[in-house]
């Protein structure tokens, strides 16, 4: 793997700023010289590298979803069954590099933003078929047909009511302590409790 570019390790300054910012002040009141400020940068650096707030909370989303991503993959690496591909679903979504309350936070600023942008309802819509489509795939194999969709209805809502109410502060657990008891949920939506 080759040395990360100037370039690349700002952007990475710069989006770890926005998240600190967007969950300490909001993302409809941060301002882009709060964010500079925090990354010890100048509110030109983010018009230069991302060319608006918008761009750099794209960016700040695309790297959280590659952050789910690179969880998914590492946790299908280890799943030989269905069930262990869909606890592996459900721990990627609270893994130990995604699940913090802050980007909790930035995660639901972005979703409750996503349909005044299509830039980024374009990425919420595709996060939500990818966690959606892989629930579906793996619960077809665990329950018959007409159970399938309710299941993943449920397992959706309930990583979602989990992650808001972290993000909120109403909800204190550790990534370990969310899988757990989401583990717990997949096995009543499949009545193995």
């Amino acid at each position: 793997m080759g040395r990360k570019s100037i370039r690349d390790i700002r952007n990475e300054e710069l989006i770890e700023a926005t998240i600190i910012a967007v969950h300490d002040r909001g993302y409809g009141v941060v301002t882009m010289a709060e964010i500079a400020r925090e990354a010890g940068a100048s509110a030109a650096s983010i018009n230069y590298y991302f060319g608006s707030k918008e761009g750099l909370m794209e960016a700040t989303m695309r790297h959280l979803l590659n952050k789910l991503r690179r969880a998914m993959i590492t946790g299908f690496a280890q799943a030989p069954s269905s069930l262990d591909r869909l606890y592996a679903v459900i721990d990627a979504n609270f893994s130990d590099d995604l699940f913090t309350p802050a980007q909790c936070s930035v995660w639901m600023q972005f979703w409750s933003n996503a349909p005044y942008s299509e830039r980024l309802a374009r990425l919420h819509r595709i996060n939500r078929s990818r966690v959606e489509s892989h629930f579906l795939a793996e619960l077809r194999g665990l329950l018959p047909a007409d159970r399938v969709k309710p299941a993943q209805e449920a397992l959706q809502a309930y990583m979602d009511g989990v992650w808001l109410q972290v993000a909120l502060g109403a909800l204190h657990v550790s990534p370990a302590e969310a899988r757990a008891a989401a583990h717990r949920v997949v096995d009543v939506v499949l009545n193995r409790a």
